[in-house]
Order: structure tokens, then sequence, then C-alpha cells
């Protein structure tokens, strides 16, 4: 009984210095974030999928390897709030060289623990992009403008006196998009340390405290162990498709696909592709600042198309098509930053080959709508047929399984020949040799 106790005793012992060695190993990871692209939503959701496997491995420090042009407002504002919310810290890295935190990323750089740039790098313009409803500045958008940077100052400036950076010159890069790269960022007090690579990074800052909402910490990095988080594949697919050129060759494809299906029902293939790309379409649209003006009038090219089908227009339900859909697509990302827009070479690809494309179509179906319709003895002309007794001029003929009487035109024609039936009479075919 003694010895029984013992060893369960022991195992006990052994599982907790296994626990225990395995939390010492997790407290001595450094999981890294690639943050590369456009902020979108799904970018912070893989933020903060990974912020929270770091939290619940208890990692000494989190990396954000950052290089992003900007993005939209409301997942730049989810990744900072789940920054300053971190349980861990949270080093935000602008790398590698020739990498930049524009727009959205100087406020997600700011927002971290640890605000570090590579050689080579840049940070700034932060000008909030308001996206009005006219081409033309009028007042209401000038004020609605006015309002949106206010509020992105106060909120850069929150950021940067939490952090105790430079709230000044994050103010300047929101009001006048100043930018600094690494080497005045660093002398301006925007970031903590420049680094060429993440083992140097880590080297610098062990031993560095920061505050977190649980109290000061100090950085333990100096033998740890580096983990990438990358993002899962479903992750990966939907940032590949949150992209404004890949909604719009979704969006077209979806359209291609659609109106195949309809002008040719029972295809299927046309349409299962059109109306998956329509689904992805609509998702990836969901993600972006469209003009959805542009979406309608794209749809409205649709109908235009699908109506010169079935209406005897001439052609002009086809023009109103193709008009429309030029319009829409110009309109569909007009005013956004250039990462946020589709690319003009693109648009005026897509709209050369979907009208290319639809002509052919529209053009083949009108022709065999207004084919009259052969059944009969008409179904006979131009058939061809074998000579079952010589045509001297008269004899039989055998056509479709069944023997008619048959009159040659040309002269004599020998059993076994093929011959064409040119006219039929009552019962009879008249037919020539087959040359």
């Amino acid at each position: 009984m003694g010895k029984a106790v013992r060893i369960v005793i022991l195992l006990i012992v052994l599982l907790l210095g296994l626990a225990s060695s395995e939390a010492s190993a997790a407290s001595n990871n450094v999981y890294v974030l690639r943050a590369k692209g456009t902020i979108t939503p799904v970018l912070a959701g893989y933020i903060d999928r990974g912020l929270g496997q770091c939290e619940a491995e208890g990692a000494a420090a989190c990396v954000i390897q950052l290089d992003t042009p900007g993005g939209l407002d409301g997942p730049m504002r989810d990744i900072v709030q789940r920054i300053l919310n971190a349980k861990v810290p949270v080093i935000v890295y602008v790398s590698p060289a020739g990498a930049r935190a524009a727009s959205a990323g100087t406020f997600i750089t700011m927002a971290g623990h640890i605000a570090a740039m590579a050689p080579n790098t840049a940070i700034g313009a932060a000008h909030p992009v308001f996206l009005g409803s006219s081409g033309e500045p009028q007042e209401t958008e000038k004020t609605l403008e006015e309002k949106a940077t206010n509020d992105a100052v106060a909120y850069i400036k929150s950021i940067a006196t939490e952090r105790k950076r430079n709230a000044d010159w994050a103010e300047s890069a929101v009001r006048e998009s100043v930018s600094a790269n690494e080497k005045d960022a660093l002398a301006l007090n925007v970031i903590d340390v420049v680094a060429p690579d993440l083992p140097s990074l880590l080297a610098q800052l062990d031993g560095r405290e920061v505050s977190l909402l649980s109290g000061p910490t100090t950085l333990q990095l100096k033998e740890a162990n580096i983990v990438y988080v990358n993002m899962n594949p479903i992750e990966s697919f939907l940032f590949t498709i949150s992209d404004p050129n890949i909604a719009y060759i979704l969006l077209s494809l979806a359209m291609t696909g659609i109106f195949l299906e309809l002008s040719n029902p029972g295809a299927i293939l046309p349409g299962v592709v059109g109306g998956l790309c329509l689904l992805l379409g609509l998702y990836s649209l969901g993600t972006l600042p469209v003009n959805w003006a542009g979406v309608l009038l794209i749809g409205f090219a649709f109908v235009l198309f699908v109506a010169e089908v079935f209406v005897t227009s001439h052609g002009l339900l086809a023009l109103g098509g193709v008009a429309s859909l030029a319009l829409g697509s110009l309109i569909l990302t007009a005013g956004n930053p250039p990462f946020l827009a589709i690319d003009p070479r693109l648009i005026g690809g897509v709209v050369a080959i979907i009208t290319i494309l639809f002509a052919i179509v529209i053009r083949a179906v009108v022709r065999t709508q207004r084919q009259r319709p052969v059944t009969g003895r008409e179904a006979l002309i131009g058939k061809m047929a074998t000579v079952r007794t010589p045509l001297k001029p008269m004899g039989t003929v055998f056509l479709q399984g069944e023997i008619w009487r048959a009159k040659s035109e040309e002269g004599e024609v020998e059993s076994g020949e093929e011959v064409i039936i040119n006219r039929v009479e009552g019962l009879e075919l008249w037919v020539t040799k087959n040359k």
C-alpha cells in the first residue's frame, strides 16, 4: 500500500514538473504576426486571433511585422484597441527594409508597447480620407471631413500620450500628412528602436520595461524562441479577395457566368461559377469603401444585356448596357486612395472583353431565334440518303431508317452511292448525286 502511494506521488511530481517546463517554454516564446497589405476586417481578425493565442500561451511578447499603405478606419481602430488592451507586450515592427506604416499603419505602430522600425522604412501620412458623395467639395462634405480629421487627431494624440510618444508629430501626421523615415522617427520620439532584423530587435529590447494594464513588466527576450503565427487558409483566402481589383473581377465573372446561363439554359456550369463569384464579390465589396451606385449601374448593365437577348432593340439595349457598365465601373471606387481603388487599366480591359463576349453571344442567340423552324418534309431538304435501287432516274433511297421513292435530277445513280435531297413532292424525293 505504501509503495503504491509513493508511485502515485512520484507520478504527480513528474506531471507537475512537465507542466511547469511547458509553461516555462511557452513564456520564452515570442510570437510573430505578419501584417502586410491593406488594413481590412480580415487582417484585424487575424491579429485578434494571434494576440489571443499569445495571451493564452503566456508568450514573452508578440511582434507585429507591419507593412501597409493604410486601410479602413474601423479595422484600424479594432487593431489599436486590441493592442492597447493586450495582456502581453506588443511590439509593432515596421519591416523589412522598404516597408511603410502609412495612414492607418501610423496609428497601429504608435499603439504598440514598443514601436520599432527597420532601416529604410517610413511612417506617417495619416490624414483621413473622406469619401464624399460628389467629386466637387461641398460645404457639408468639408464639414464632415473636418470632423473626421479632428476625431483622428484626438485619437492619435491619446495613443501617443498613453505610450509617451511625440503627440505633436502625431497630430502633424494627421493634419498635414507629414512622414518620417526611421532615423527621424527615432529622433522625434515617434518610435523606440531601429533594428535591421528580428533577432537584433529582440536583443535590443531585452531587459526593457513596458507598462501593461496589469502593471509594469520587464521584457525577457535574450534567448527567446521565435514562433510565427500565419494566417490560416480561410483568412488568407478572404484577405486575398478583400482587394478592389479582385472584387471587380469577381463581379465581372459573376455577371458573365449568369448571363451565359440565362442565354443558354441548362449549361449549369456557367450559372454555378457565376453564382459563386457573385457571393464572393459581394463579400469582398462589403469589406471595402465602394460607391453602391456603381454596383447598381453594373447590375443595370447586366439587366440590359439580358433584355437584348429577348427584346428586339437593334442593339440599343446592348449599347446602354456597355455605357452603364463603363460608368458603374468608373465610379465604383472613385475618390478612394490608390490602394483602395480599381486599376483603370483593369476597368478598360474588363469592359472591352465583356462587350465583345456579350456581343458574340447575343448575336448567336438572336440569329438562332430568328431562324424559321423547320419541321415535316422541309426538314428532309439538304439531308443525305443512300441509293438502294439504281436511280434511272427513278428508284429508291434509304433515309433515316426508311425506304423512299426518289428521282435523280442529274442522270443515273448506282446503288450504294450517296445523294442529297433537294425537294420533296408528295412521297417522292428529288435528289442529286453527292459530289
